[in-house]
């Protein structure tokens, strides 16, 4: 006689071994997860596997060991390191920080010595910067300074697609490789695979021979296997090592070539910087760091040997990060601004999901009376981390942040962190634990009070552009909405 209660969980007459063979499977993968899941992750992280594995243990367990682990393989990893220590030695010793002078605070050096522990790059004077908020303009300005070239081009970029409004810059890339110039392009595979334009890319990048790979490549099939979820979401153009451009955008129309989105009306609002000066290198730096971990080609012939020891203003440092560091860089560095902030604090993030360290500095600082601004989109291309952050702001509202929503049907995509007078952090990196942990990320950490001012300029159109939240309105919103947002928030850990 079978034994209770197997006998109910034996359907299409199963014999009573099998059932209960499953049963043990079922409760030694979950007390095995217990003790395995914690190890080296933050307790949201390791909550949110463990939901998944106790709600589904055998599908649960599957998904962990495909994408359970947020770091890159070994041998990408010693790569990263190797290029570290070659910044790290041909950067001069006496020029870690820059000559900043004694009128800026000394929270501002702390971080940037931050940023240099973290990153192996130094905060260098002498630079110049210009906004761009426009990414169809900002595609025809990178093209002209691609037609410009002489020496090399690098390019880089989360997606990248052929269309009516990059055709401008991608044209330019094939005529500077026509006429000897050296482009190189990294293109994500994971990223860009979906949108229509990548295969006359791919197409059009392999009938001239422009030397080209795939970020990330996730092709068994020739044998490129890597985790899917963790993608190279860095934008970096660099051209002949004297200008260089980095922001949020990337290389499609700004409706992003999709049916759906182009009969809502959507289209991405961006932000790209233009930079010269001797953070140009270190851009360049980054790019031949991920070159040389996609191909093994170190490039030193077209990177600077050494970092120009150039004094005086616009002091700025760029901030690499992703699973190929082990600490999650962005993440500490907004951290520890945040923390430091003594008036304001602006951030632009089209996906703010925060994980518990980073809700509590905004809540901090706001409560104790720093000018807290959030803005974010009135609507969203992802559904998931939409719903998700949509279940923070009643808390973050209550603290005294300011959350403004960018109308509908633009989809704000610019991500950037003002704080006071002088900081100004641009770059790639959304609020979310994606871009903490998963994506590889860069942004720009700029020092200047004039810079600041002009940032001050677009945060002016985007209160424009954006409602002020109202949260007893907000409170009223239908209640499947609410029970959306909360479900969401559980898998807020794994976005």
């Amino acid at each position: 006689m079978a034994i209770f209660p197997f006998d109910l969980l034996a359907p299409y007459g199963l014999p009573e071994w099998i059932v209960v063979s499953l049963v043990v499977l079922d409760w030694t993968l979950r007390i095995a997860a217990l003790g395995w899941i914690p190890h080296n992750r933050r307790p949201s992280v390791a909550l949110a596997w463990l939901l998944a594995i106790f709600l589904l243990p055998i599908v649960g367990v599957i998904l962990f060991l495909a994408i359970g682990s947020a770091k890159l393989p070994r041998k990408r990893m010693a790569m990263q390191a190797k290029m570290n220590d070659v910044i790290r030695e041909n950067t001069p010793p006496s020029y870690i920080l820059g000559n900043v002078g004694d009128e800026l605070p000394e929270w501002i050096l702390s971080t940037a010595e931050l940023n240099y522990n973290l990153g192996a790059l130094p905060m260098v004077g002498g630079n110049r910067f210009d906004i761009l908020t426009d990414s169809h303009e900002a595609m025809r300005v990178m093209a002209d300074a691609v037609d410009r070239a002489e020496d090399y081009v690098h390019f880089e970029f989360y997606i990248v697609a052929v269309d009516d409004a990059s055709r401008v810059l991608l044209d330019a890339l094939v005529r500077a490789h026509r006429r000897g110039v050296r482009v190189r392009a990294l293109v994500d595979h994971l990223g860009s695979v979906g949108y229509p334009g990548y295969a006359v890319l791919v197409k059009e990048f392999d009938r001239i021979g422009l030397p080209w790979r795939r970020m990330l490549p996730l092709r068994p099939w020739k044998g490129e296997w890597q985790r899917p979820d963790l993608r190279n979401h860095r934008k970096i153009l660099v051209v002949d090592g004297v200008l260089a451009y980095t922001g949020s955008q990337n290389i499609i129309h700004r409706s992003y070539n999709k049916r759906r989105n182009v009969r809502k009306g959507l289209e991405w609002k961006d932000l790209m910087i233009e930079c010269t000066g001797p953070v140009v290198a270190e851009l360049n730096a980054l790019f031949t760091s991920d070159w040389y971990s996609e191909t093994g080609d170190l490039l030193l012939d077209e990177a600077s040997r050494e970092l120009p020891d150039v004094q005086g203003p616009v002091f700025a440092q760029v901030l690499p990060s992703g699973p190929g560091f082990e600490t999650e860089n962005n993440l500490r560095l907004f951290n520890h601004l945040i923390y430091n902030a003594n008036d304001q604090i602006i951030i632009s993030s089209p996906y703010f999901v925060p994980d518990e360290s980073l809700m509590h500095a905004l809540t901090t600082e706001a409560q104790s009376g720093v000018d807290v601004q959030l803005f974010v989109g009135e609507t969203s291309d992802q559904f998931l981390p939409y719903h998700a952050q949509n279940s923070y702001y009643q808390e973050l509202v209550a603290a005294g942040v300011k959350i403004y929503r960018y109308k509908a049907p633009t989809v704000l995509h610019a991500k950037f962190v003002l704080v006071d007078d002088h900081v100004s952090v641009i770059g790639s990196s959304n609020m979310d634990e994606r871009s903490f942990a998963l994506d590889l990320e860069v942004s720009v950490y700029i020092v200047d009070r004039d810079f600041r001012r002009r940032m001050d300029e677009v945060v002016a159109e985007f209160h424009a552009a954006s409602t002020l939240l109202d949260i007893q309105e907000w409170n009223r919103r239908p209640l499947w909405h609410k029970y959306l947002d909360n479900v969401a928030r559980l898998t807020s850990a794994l976005l």
